[in-house]
């Protein structure tokens, strides 16, 4: 009798977005404006308690979009973290497709949203003394970028006397190097329309705007990338950890097997396992998820 012959090796298959957002979409327990177009807007997670409540800032991704995206595609993670013990604060901002949106608007936005959790902690009891931030995709650069804007030109129209500080941040495959992501067409989001988020008509458009002229950050940074991810190419970590490092910040690349780019915003997947694990880490929280619906 012959030995049977071992199945073959089950072929990775990557989530879609509708595999997310198909699920009932949880909500927020707030909201707050930071300004008057719609999408200057900030949506607010508290957990059971009185606080003061351990802070993520989130930033959602879409290639800096609006039409891709806006900050509701985070609310499944947000709320898996609200579960645990931590409030989130998930901004918005303009995309490049929205009047006001690309230079400076989609980063004086991120900007704006970040420090209005200065003004607005008292209202919801946060803890400022140690924000962590998270950020996806494209909102990996705009997490990064917040982290490092203290370093910003002292003429850039975006420097500001006191930024929100950030304690540590954590990139879903990022894409914080602009001048190489305007070199890589073979990234998801393609090269135009890093022109139009950066601008013309200024001697450097990348000065103010790409996370690597603004290094050493002084801020801890972890990447967490899929192996297979079809959107952001693997490389790009693996080079902004190398420049990051070599700088002198401390930038740690963690790599998940079998998982492209909505695995990293989906609960219950070793991706965002990792990722929450980063981040309850840096606020000195355990994980006691709250299994319990709201």
């Amino acid at each position: 009798m012959s030995e049977a012959t071992p199945p073959a090796p089950a072929t990775f298959k990557p989530l879609t977005w509708d595999d997310l957002t198909k699920r009932p979409r949880p909500e927020p327990d707030a909201t707050v404006s930071y300004g008057q177009d719609q999408m200057q807007k900030v949506d607010v997670w508290l957990p059971r308690g009185k606080g003061p409540h351990p802070t993520v800032l989130m930033v959602h991704g879409g290639c800096w979009t609006t039409s891709i995206a806006d900050r509701t595609l985070m609310n499944w993670v947000a709320d898996d973290l609200r579960r645990s013990g931590v409030a989130v604060w998930n901004i918005d901002y303009r995309g490049v497709d929205r009047a006001g949106g690309g230079y400076p608007g989609t980063f004086s936005d991120a900007a704006k949203a970040a420090d209005q959790l200065l003004v607005s902690a008292r209202t919801f009891n946060l803890d400022t003394r140690r924000v962590v931030a998270v950020g996806h995709s494209a909102g990996g650069h705009l997490a990064l970028w917040l982290a490092g804007r203290a370093r910003l030109p002292a003429a850039s129209p975006l420097r500001v006397a006191h930024p929100l500080h950030l304690a540590h941040v954590v990139s879903l495959g990022g894409l914080p190097d602009l001048e190489a992501t305007a070199k890589s067409p073979d990234n998801g989001c393609g090269t135009a329309v890093v022109g139009k988020l950066v601008g013309s008509g200024r001697a450097d458009p990348y000065s103010d705007t790409s996370v690597p002229r603004l290094f050493p950050l002084g801020v801890g940074q972890d990447l967490v990338n899929g192996r297979e991810d079809r959107i952001i190419p693997y490389r790009m970590a693996t080079d902004y950890v190398a420049r990051a490092t070599a700088a002198g910040d401390r930038a740690l690349l963690h790599t998940v097997p079998d998982t492209g780019h909505v695995e990293l915003v989906t609960p219950e997947t070793a991706a965002w396992r990792e990722a929450k694990r980063l981040l309850l880490e840096q606020l000195h929280v355990p994980d006691r998820r709250l299994d319990t619906a709201r």
